[in-house]
């Protein structure tokens, strides 16, 4: 740890630490609290002792000090000590995961806004798995307005002992799809894959080769799209830190010589509360916000312009757990759409989604939509 971020930390334990004694108002509480003080905002302090010693006294004072918090919290009803100010939870969440993938960035608020809605569709899933481990995905749709129907069949088997995934894929097109995929064999964090596509009555075909490395602190990825006029480069990166998040996407066309995506992203994230600009082709400007307001409630916001529009796009969303087996979403723009979801599971391996996008603007002029959805798992 630095020099700036150990400073932080014990800046912050103090705060955190004097702020209960200052709520506090029975003596005998004062004990637990400076053995706290003393193991996690000074650790250096104990560092002569031996280590067995020195983890009996902070396993010690973790009990106290969650002794201490329930202690306060039923006679405090202003809940000034949070459980996020435990040390333990401090200690984990300065943790750094790895950071997501470019396109991941905001997805948080993107499935608040998209998931659990199928406006204008009758669609089925089915997902089972066979007893030798391959796996079977089947998805179809029918539109309403248009009664097209639209349906695909995914099969997928993985060889675990050498981090191995086949991958075969079917739609309605007359498209077949090939992928093979290789994880964690070459170094930790490596994923390559070789995925080709053919149509049979069009005698088109493509290939492409997909790289991606993650580790702590760092995410990046690289695609190439094989096309007789000239390979296509896809790639990414993003790098966090203490939950900040920065990102940049491009993507270069060989045969016109000249970069057909420009992007960029900085976001700021934690266990509840995410934030995500970003700045497409230096025209396109967005923003999302995500935050879990408790174990229940859900909800986002995002906007978006375009240089020489005045008009912005704005939008919130909210999703609700009922119970443990059912949910209802709700969401409107600022073209006044309104939308809203529910989903139940009617058993283990059965869910069932209902929606319905309204426009406000013209309730009496029809055009409104219903969707019914059925996923079925096994």
């Amino acid at each position: 740890m630095g020099v700036s971020s150990g400073l932080g930390w014990c800046v912050a334990g103090s705060v955190k630490v004097l702020n209960v004694i200052w709520i506090s108002v029975r003596a005998d509480l004062l004990v637990p609290l400076v053995c706290l003080y003393i193991s996690f905002v000074f650790p250096q302090c104990i560092s002569a002792q031996p280590s067995a010693s020195r983890a009996a006294q902070q396993s010690s004072s973790r009990r106290a000090t969650g002794s201490l918090l329930r202690a306060h919290a039923s006679v405090c009803p202003c809940a000034c000590v949070s459980p996020s100010y435990h040390p333990a939870t401090l200690a984990s969440s300065a943790e750094m995961a790895v950071p997501p993938a470019y396109a991941d960035l905001g997805k948080s608020a993107k499935d608040i806004f998209n998931k659990g809605y199928g406006f204008g569709l009758v669609k089925l899933d089915v997902k089972t798995k066979s007893a030798n481990g391959v796996e079977f995905k089947t998805s179809g749709s029918s539109n309403i307005d248009t009664t097209k129907v639209n349906a695909n069949l995914e099969t997928k088997y993985k060889w675990d002992e050498y981090g191995l995934t086949f991958t075969e894929k079917w739609n309605t097109d007359n498209t077949l799809g090939t992928e093979i995929t290789v994880e964690d064999q070459i170094t930790k964090g490596l994923k390559l894959a070789f995925d080709t596509t053919f149509s049979p009555n069009t005698g088109k075909k493509s290939g492409k080769v997909k790289t991606a490395y993650k580790r702590e602190f760092l995410n990046v990825g690289c695609d190439v799209d094989f096309d007789f006029a000239g390979p296509t480069i896809h790639a990414a990166a993003v790098l966090g830190y203490e939950g900040w998040l920065a990102g940049y996407q491009m993507t270069f066309d060989s045969a016109k010589s000249k970069m057909t995506r420009n992007n960029f992203a900085i976001g700021y994230k934690t266990g509840d509360f995410q934030l995500h600009t970003n700045v497409n082709d230096g025209s396109e400007f967005g923003g999302s916000v995500y935050q879990k307001v408790n174990g229940n409630l859900e909800t986002a916001v995002n906007l978006a312009w375009t240089a020489g529009n005045n008009s912005t796009r704005f939008g919130i969303a909210a999703k609700y757990q009922l119970d443990s087996s059912a949910s209802i979403s709700a969401k409107v723009n600022n073209s006044s759409l309104v939308g809203v979801g529910y989903t139940q599971t009617l058993r283990p391996g059965v869910k069932l989604t209902l929606s319905a996008l309204v426009d406000g603007k013209s309730i009496n002029s029809g055009g409104h939509k219903l969707g019914l959805g059925l996923e079925l798992e096994a």
